[in-house]
């Protein structure tokens, strides 16, 4: 009975934090790529500028793969780069957002979490890398992306003028 439950309890739970590919399975045309990034605030803080959701699927990002991957670790967090591969000279809508996050838990319900997060739309070119990039702070707070050859705005600028620092119940 035993063997039976685990494999059960495994199947459950990896059906909790599923991403979809950002290139479609069978796709063989010109693609782009699209990359978040992070800033390193201390040991124990890192703000992160990622894409949480392509054409309104959620996908593997920075934020997740960093927080799965230092769980448990106590007060310090290594942030992880993640990027994905995407179809070029096609519409895209992606889902982006910049947000603080702490090693610990307790860190983020004692310190201020600031976010913002907004969807654009843009059409990738050929073989160019984009990077989804921003700043958080009290006064304002901003998330977009990047073209990484030119350092140009692509799609719009999400901007939070005043402060984005999320509530107790936000976190």
């Amino acid at each position: 009975m035993k063997k039976l439950i685990l494999p059960f309890v495994i199947a459950l739970l990896s059906g909790c934090a599923s991403f979809n590919q950002a290139d479609p399975v069978g796709y063989t045309g010109p693609t782009a790529d699209v990359e978040d990034s992070f800033r390193t605030v201390s040991n124990s803080e890192v703000e992160f500028f990622y894409v949480d959701k392509l054409n309104g699927k959620s996908i593997r990002n920075a934020r997740s793969a960093s927080l799965s991957a230092n769980a448990g670790r106590g007060m310090s967090m290594t942030p992880l780069s993640v990027g994905r591969t995407v179809p070029a000279s096609t519409p895209i809508s992606l889902l982006i957002v910049a947000r603080t996050e702490y090693a610990a838990p307790i860190l983020a319900l004692t310190n201020a979490v600031y976010q913002v997060k907004g969807t654009i739309d843009f059409t990738p070119e050929p073989n160019k890398h984009y990077v989804v990039k921003g700043a958080l702070g009290a006064q304002s707070s901003s998330v977009w992306l990047e073209d990484a050859q030119t350092l140009q705005i692509v799609g719009k600028k999400i901007l939070i003028e005043g402060s984005a620092k999320l509530g107790f119940f936000e976190k």
